[in-house]
């Protein structure tokens, strides 16, 4: 019998952290479940947070959470699942047409089990370079070697797993998966900012900013993996320090940073903001800036860089990094080679080239710019395709 055709689908998404905590992943999970839940019934499973009973926070779909473990020193938890009845019972009782993994861990092995018990099709989306969050954690390439070689059996036991671009889906291919992963897209809620004079007018008042102030920006986890302790060093070398650096985010490494930056040549061209939750604000800060700044060789294709381009913010990167896959260099982003004096040598060249940045600024809304509703309705057309496949293997 042909559920689609009967009802919604009942979709389940697997992931190992939520809010409170903000991350990439949880906010692509949470992105996917709000515009599916406008034609799909939706359950994250998920943990419980950290002060969990204080949250208050509403979905427009169902959250059912774990028990956990806490973990001294980290941001994150570990879920426990199968020791907690209530979980394991709601999750039975879901009814689920599909399961949709975003974490090969804890909750995500429940979400395949779930999937192979049931005989519905399970997939997964890859969203982090597992290579590099082991070796920081264990020291050990022998211990990294054995959790890669964990995961990837996971994932090899889904029907299908998806990366962010072709690059991210050869990094997979070579830690053993068996075969390429499919090529999905992030996206971002932002539309371009209509009012852009009042936006600016509002950021500029905010944070002290002089008009003719050239203004960078980055948003994310204050983390050494996000090469920010590079990015510092650049900005150290520019030769003109007419400009406000503005870093928008919290994290493990904020306090040591701090300190980093109190005692650098640019200590008073710098502006943290903390965590925004605001939206409307973060679009505004995005629009303000001149230029995104992102030398992350670790991220895979961060919503961030996303966000940049639906204000025509054009982001630098580094060349060979995972994240920049997407981009042509001076046509709709920028590249440096991958030193602090290439980096801030290159930011000087494109802030005395009017006409290239804003080709490049046009570009990158073109190109670099998705909405997180076109897809949804791309992977919403792939969980079609996997029930179809399923019923037809349970028909023969």
């Amino acid at each position: 019998m042909d559920k689609t055709n009967e009802k919604k689908l009942n979709v389940g998404l697997f992931i190992d952290t939520f809010y409170p905590m903000v991350d990439g992943v949880i906010m692509v999970v949470d992105n996917y479940a709000k515009r599916l839940s406008k034609f799909c019934n939706v359950t994250v499973f998920t943990l419980k947070p950290r002060g969990y009973k204080k949250c208050v926070r509403t979905y427009p779909y169902k959250v059912v959470s774990c028990r956990k473990i806490f973990v001294p020193f980290l941001d994150y938890d570990l879920p426990t699942p199968k020791s907690d009845r209530k979980f394991m019972r709601q999750l039975e009782a879901a009814d689920l047409d599909i399961v949709h993994i975003h974490s090969p861990f804890t909750i995500g092995r429940v979400g395949i089990k779930y999937a192979k018990k049931h005989n519905v099709p399970v997939i997964a989306n890859l969203h982090s370079q597992f290579k590099m969050d082991f070796y920081k954690v264990t020291k050990s390439k022998l211990i990294t070697k054995m959790l890669l070689k964990k995961i990837v059996k996971t994932f090899n036991e889904c029907d299908e797993f998806y990366a962010t671009n072709k690059t991210f889906a050869q990094v997979f291919l070579e830690y053993g998966v068996n075969h390429l992963p499919l090529v999905q897209q992030n996206g971002t809620d932002f539309i371009p900012i209509e009012d852009t004079e009042t936006a600016i007018k509002t950021v500029n008042e905010k944070y002290n900013l002089p008009v003719d102030m050239p203004v960078f920006l980055f948003v994310g986890r204050i983390n050494k993996l996000k090469n920010i302790y590079f990015l510092l060093d650049a900005l150290n070398l520019l030769n003109n320090k007419h400009f406000k650096m503005i870093f928008v985010g919290d994290g493990q490494d904020l306090h040591d940073f701090k300190n980093k930056v109190a005692s650098s040549s640019v200590k008073d061209n710098v502006i943290f903001t903390g965590k925004i939750t605001d939206r409307e604000l973060l679009a505004a800060l995005y629009l303000r800036a001149k230029l995104f700044l992102f030398p992350s060789m670790y991220d895979t294709n961060s919503l961030v860089q996303i966000e940049a381009a639906s204000q025509k913010t054009p982001t630098v990167f580094l060349k060979g990094s995972v994240t920049s896959a997407t981009v042509t260099d001076n046509v709709n982003g920028f590249l440096s080679d991958p030193t602090p004096e290439a980096y801030a040598k290159r930011i000087e060249e494109i802030l005395a080239d009017d006409e290239l940045y804003n080709s490049v600024s046009e570009g990158a809304a073109r190109d670099i710019y998705v909405s997180w509703d076109r897809c949804v309705q791309e992977i919403y057309a792939r969980y079609l395709e996997h029930i179809e496949k399923y019923k037809n293997k349970i028909a023969e």
